[in-house]
């Protein structure tokens, strides 16, 4: 929900300057015939705003994700629905505001206009040639521009008073603070296959062959796809790249800072208005007559608004050598600071780190060798194709290329080897016996081409081939078996503050669980099992090959003077409380959408979608 229609507007104005400086995917050509891409009630969506939009969502998502989005992409994410609902949800409130008579008056709008930084002139003032300059720019009349800013500024208002004054009452938070802060003890014994008077016999073959024909299921193999493929990686290459000590040691000095790190130091920073005041804080520090931390607080500030984390004597200019040279623990200063007379605490010390160019050296060939060993595969594209394409085989290949050929029985769920690869994977579960080998690439600069030669469905293993694993399997069900009918015998005697140890077993004592704790060494149903017990209850549980006793010791509700535990119960009801706003607000924008009727232009809308493809 808009906070500031100011700046929105201006993050548009910048983003289109920018689009438009770089031929915005041909937005400024959209026009046509059409000008809008829908509407809501009388209300258009403009077909260069959702041009804009959809850009400027595109661009976000690369910057989010740090990789190059394509727009089939982006619409498999659903991301030009979300551009243009969001588009109509808008335009809902600009119609439902027109019928209320909300709007910005023209002393606000100009104070809106004065304070936008791009329409000032070196002086700070509002110049009307920067103002006419930057819309001729975006492709907007002064007219168009103003009546955006009543409109958003009319939508902010309309938001603040449907959410304004929602809250969650405070039983809500209890509630939720109970269940998620609630803390438990455990006792837990563990049986294994040692605890048995008498050890599992060996099974029969009978006992074998019923067990196979009873879980058949966890002994059936995969469908499997028998795949002929060539490949060449730059790990292939590498070996047979070289690369002269000069562009390693340029490379070498270039990432300097990478491998030769300065000593560092853990410093506070507390500043202070002048050099007196500095002082007087000083001495009292000195006579014991105050900590750090109570100079820290007679400013009114946390201990976090001072921390400068780890820093180098350069970050600390002229305190540097001051703060370097004091004690861990100890409080340099005051130092004259650029913003003012300051005292630092010292809370430690990171050592610099020097590695040498012959230690850097295997690291620094690595990366070199595998850059030119893809440059190397690009390269050789290009020929590899022209063999494809002139009927070579994959056997061919391997003869006529640096590429290697190999086979392999691919399943889904197996990522050895080359299967390792997400564009392997993606390509052998589609492939067909009909497909031409085709080039591809792999995410470290690899290339591969596949062949389907046959399928092999899915079908239980012959039982002489896992007869091994079969009898595994019976034994350790067995065990289990057994064993659980001892820890079922065990459980009535070992509730309430009984001592496990006097039955031979060795318990353990794990403290303090949370619903979202981890407790190593026990299974995924550990958690719901201990948080379904009451108070001095026991239960059991198989894991892998052992049975666990629990014992619930203790229940403990979360302790509601501590701080930490009241932030946990403000924050739940603050987020319960945006939920429900951000609820009602979709409500409110869908029943007016419902209410004015919403129209759009799917040709319109291609239009848009064609200059991005």
């Amino acid at each position: 929900m808009s906070k500031s229609s100011t700046s929105k507007t201006l993050v548009w104005i910048l983003m289109a300057m920018l689009i438009f400086g770089l031929g915005g995917f041909g937005i400024t050509n959209l026009g046509g015939s059409a000008t809008s891409v829908g509407s809501v009630g009388d209300k258009e969506i403009d077909i260069n705003e959702y041009a804009r939009a959809l850009q400027n969502e595109l661009r976000a998502v690369e910057a989010q994700t740090g990789q190059s989005l394509s727009f089939a992409d982006a619409r498999a994410m659903g991301l030009d629905q979300i551009v243009l609902g969001n588009l109509v949800t808008t335009r809902a409130l600009d119609a439902e505001n027109d019928r209320l008579g909300i709007s910005l008056g023209d002393a606000r709008l100009a104070q809106e206009l004065r304070a936008i930084s791009a329409f000032k002139s070196p002086d700070g003032q509002f110049d009307r040639e920067a103002y006419k300059f930057a819309l001729e720019q975006i492709g907007m009349s002064e007219a168009e521009f103003e009546t955006s800013m009543r409109e958003e500024s009319a939508r902010a208002l309309l938001q603040t008073a449907i959410v304004s004054g929602l809250s969650m009452p405070v039983s809500y938070g209890e509630v939720i603070l109970n269940f998620v802060g609630e803390e438990r003890d455990v006792t837990i014994a563990r049986l294994d296959a040692e605890a048995l008077a008498y050890p599992v016999a060996t099974p029969s073959d009978d006992q074998l062959l019923a067990y196979y024909e009873a879980n058949i299921d966890a002994f059936t193999r995969p469908a499997m796809r028998e795949i002929t493929y060539a490949w060449l990686s730059p790990s292939m290459l590498i070996d047979t790249v070289e690369i002269d000590e000069e562009t390693l040691r340029a490379l070498y000095e270039e990432r300097s800072a990478e491998f030769n790190t300065p000593e560092r130091r853990l410093v506070e920073r507390l500043a202070f208005a002048d050099m007196d005041a500095a002082e007087a804080a000083r001495a009292k520090l000195d006579a014991g007559e105050s900590s750090f931390e109570d100079l820290v607080a007679a400013r009114g500030l946390e201990l976090s608004d001072t921390d400068l984390g780890d820093v180098s004597t350069a970050d600390l200019g002229a305190a540097g050598e001051a703060v370097f040279s004091a004690e861990v623990g100890s409080v340099a200063g005051p130092i004259q600071t650029i913003i003012g007379p300051a005292l630092f605490r010292v809370n430690g010390v990171l050592p610099g780190n020097e590695v040498p160019f012959d230690e850097a050296l295997p690291e620094l060939r690595e990366e070199l060798a595998a850059e030119r060993a893809r440059r190397v595969i690009d390269s050789e594209m290009s020929a590899i194709d022209d063999l494809l394409a002139a009927g070579a085989t994959l056997e061919e290949l391997a003869k006529e290329s640096d590429m290697q050929v190999d086979q392999i029985s691919w399943h889904d769920g197996l990522g050895d080897g080359i299967a390792g690869y997400e564009e392997f994977r993606a390509l052998a579960a589609t492939l067909s016996a009909e497909d031409f080998p085709q080039i591809e690439t792999l995410e470290d600069g690899g290339i591969f081409a596949l062949r389907l030669d046959g399928e092999t469905p899915a079908a239980p293993a012959p039982f002489d081939d896992v007869r091994d694993e079969v009898a595994a399997a019976w034994t350790r069900d067995e065990t289990v078996r057994r064993l659980e009918e001892m820890a079922a015998n065990l459980t009535p005697m070992l509730g309430g503050d009984a001592d496990l140890s006097v039955y031979g077993l060795a318990p353990r004592t794990e403290t303090g669980i949370l619903r979202n704790g981890f407790v190593p060494d026990t299974p995924a149903t550990f958690l719901e099992t201990v948080f379904s017990l009451e108070d001095g209850a026991v239960a059991t549980l198989p894991h892998d090959d052992t049975v666990l006793i629990l014992r619930l010791d203790a229940v403990r509700q979360p302790d509601k003077e501590n701080e930490e535990i009241t932030s946990l119960a403000n924050t739940l009801l603050r987020q319960a409380a945006e939920g429900i706003a951000q609820d009602v607000f979709q409500a409110y924008a869908t029943e007016i959408q419902a209410q004015k009727g919403v129209t759009l232009d799917q040709p319109a809308i291609n239009a848009v979608h064609a200059q991005f493809q």
